[in-house]
């Protein structure tokens, strides 16, 4: 069995565990869309830095696993958009009087009252050049770490008859689980591309991938997901958008 990102985090017991009770796999469905969970500045920053530089600037940074992130997630959108899904690119709600989850927490580091980093707040949930959306690709707004809590994603994804949700986008352990055990409980076949997601602290993302692995989502590579999407798209050509 291939070396999985999580293996060095788990214990004897563990892998016992594993062994005698085996994996549970979800699968693809008929119907896929790709969702990418809050890709924005807040967490790239202008320029790739290390995390212990970045945050100098950018609080919410992710460092160089962010950008790391990006050709992988290119690929991945070419790839949905050659095959025709639906494509959903989350943000956070900004500038609309609403506070989000995030300014419930205070910092114990003194906040930066500047000029430039109030600029940066203000930009912060700008989608990023790399992979801004186009025409006919929904944008959706969240005040809340899953994608489906208050916004009109589910019945987005039920007009079109949507029954997997391809995920990418972070933070590993705080949106993008977030808006995959969500998405779990409305029943979608939910997967998560793992070159396609991204933490702030290793063993965070490790251990997340690992959970909703084994209860809410397979967590597969991005070759397997290309895949899939070449054959669907064959599969599908000259019947898109019926």
């Amino acid at each position: 069995m291939p070396t999985r990102v999580w293996d060095r985090y788990l214990t004897e017991q563990d892998q016992a565990h594993l062994a005698a009770t085996g994996q549970k796999t979800i699968g693809f469905g008929s119907k896929p869309a790709l969702l990418l969970v809050d890709l924005y500045r807040w967490v790239f920053g202008d320029e790739p830095q290390p995390l212990l530089e970045a945050i100098k600037e950018w609080p919410g940074s992710c460092g160089l696993a962010a950008w790391d992130a990006i050709p992988h997630i290119q690929t991945l959108l070419q790839a949905a958009r050659d095959a025709g899904i639906p494509i959903i690119h989350m943000t956070g709600l900004d500038h609309a009087g609403v506070a989000g989850w995030s300014e419930l927490g205070r910092s114990s580091q003194p906040a930066d009252t500047s000029p430039e980093a109030a600029e940066r707040k203000y930009r912060r949930y700008d989608i990023i050049d790399e992979v801004a959306p186009i025409e006919g690709e929904a944008v959706l707004r969240k005040s809340s770490p899953s994608a489906f809590w208050g916004t009109p994603l589910t019945g987005h994804l039920n007009a079109l008859g949507v029954d997997t949700i391809i995920t990418v986008g972070e933070s590993t352990s705080g949106c993008v689980r977030a808006s995959v055990v969500d998405g779990c409980t409305n029943r979608y076949r939910m997967i998560v591309v793992e070159e396609g997601v991204f933490d702030r602290h290793e063993a965070t993302h490790a251990i997340n991938l690992f959970d909703m692995n084994q209860k809410y989502a397979d967590v597969v590579p991005l070759a397997e997901v290309l895949e899939y999407l070449g054959e669907w798209g064959a599969r599908n050509k000259g019947s898109q958008g019926e």
